[in-house]
């Protein structure tokens, strides 16, 4: 039969209630714990310790508590390094940001810390796809590092600073790119569309104020999509090749004009040096006419003769053949000169005109006498 069947016996209640049907009583279960934890720290329980509780047994719940409040107390220590610093939440509310050292905050859950590096680099990738200036489509590769400048910024301000930032500086990427050409963006513009991006990116992360600030934006590559590649190679091709037909049409230009110059100069030098010599001799003749003129008008005879026997020696003196007139005689002498100068007269013909030349010999000092007679009278009538 059950302990609390109706006129069953009372002693079987466990609880100790006897006679009575109803329910244990509360207080009287919480009282027996507390002696019986009580007497494990020196306490006396059983029936005659009364209806309250035992000093000791207080004491040793006072000691338990208090253990157990300096190990939670002693968890809010805390260090923070150089490179570091702690925010302080307070039921999930900033209250505070510690320098480097040892600090203590209400430990969790009251108050929790989190550090942050304000000097670690950290790196995001960078890759788009953009449209150039000249409407050509561009592959853009790179990275960019940045640095926790404000750590509660960093933390509060924006719900995901990373996505913020490469979103951010796909829109300055974006914005650099539709300003500039294919081939600049390709070749030798890469290192100014980096700053022009770390530059706008860095405005646009104070202006978000995420606490972030930008070290570096690297552009590593630069090409067209790969469906393309083999057109844009051909035509990189074409553009080099031109630069070296310029390149070279300029090194032959600048071989062959200076070349050109020179001979135009030598030319115009050797013209101007004809130019004065024809002057210099036309004046000569002029002055020389002029002094001829003056002398015939003082003497037209002596001067006619003298103009003649100038002519004569200039004429003669230049001609193989001699024509000599012996006063007196009318016989018209031939001296072969020609024939003395070949190198290929026999030695007999020498003979003959060796003795034929010392007989012109005494004829031309012959008429040599007589042209001398002939210019003493000329001067006797000059100076008459």
């Amino acid at each position: 039969m059950a302990w609390n069947e109706p006129g069953g016996n009372g002693d079987k209640d466990p609880w100790g209630n006897r006679g009575n049907q109803g329910p244990p009583d509360l207080d009287e279960v919480f009282k027996n714990f507390q002696k019986k934890f009580g007497s494990l720290f020196g306490g006396k329980g059983g029936r005659g310790s009364g209806r309250g509780s035992t000093p000791g047994g207080n004491i040793g719940i006072a000691i338990v508590i208090a253990i157990v409040l300096l190990f939670w107390m002693a968890t809010g220590f805390y260090k923070i390094e150089e490179a570091e610093r702690g925010i302080i939440l307070r039921f999930g509310k900033h209250v505070d940001t510690t320098q480097s050292g040892l600090h203590w905050h209400w430990p969790t859950p009251i108050e929790s810390v989190t550090k942050v590096d304000i000097t670690k680099v950290h790196p995001v990738p960078l890759r788009a796809t953009m449209l150039t200036q000249d409407e050509n489509i561009v592959d853009i590769e790179g990275t960019i590092q940045y640095q926790v400048a404000d750590a509660t910024a960093y933390l509060f301000k924006v719900r995901t600073p990373e996505i913020s930032l490469s979103q951010a500086a796909e829109s300055a990427l974006r914005e650099s790119i539709g300003t500039s050409k294919m081939d600049f963006v390709i070749t030798e513009g890469r290192g100014q569309i980096a700053f022009q991006v770390e530059k706008l990116l860095q405005e646009i992360m104070d202006a978000y104020a995420t606490g972030i600030k930008v070290i570096k934006v690297n552009i590593l590559d630069a090409k067209p999509p790969e469906a393309v590649k083999d057109a844009f190679d051909d035509v990189t091709q074409a553009r080099e090749d031109e630069v070296r037909l310029i390149n070279e049409a300029e090194a032959y230009r600048n071989e062959v004009l200076p070349k050109a110059r020179g001979a135009a100069a030598r030319l115009r030098e050797e013209a101007d040096a004809y130019s004065q010599e024809v002057i210099a001799r036309a004046e000569g003749e002029a002055d020389r006419f002029s002094q001829l003129l003056s002398a015939y008008q003082k003497a037209p005879d002596v001067t006619r003769d003298r103009l003649y026997l100038d002519m004569m020696e200039s004429v003669l003196g230049n001609s193989s053949k001699v024509l000599v007139d012996i006063e007196g005689n009318n016989n018209l002498l031939y001296l072969p000169l020609d024939k003395l100068m070949s190198r290929t007269a026999t030695t007999d013909n020498l003979n003959d005109s060796l003795n034929n030349l010392t007989q012109q010999q005494d004829l031309l000092r012959q008429v040599q006498q007589q042209t001398q007679r002939t210019r003493n009278n000329l001067r006797t009538r000059e100076t008459r």
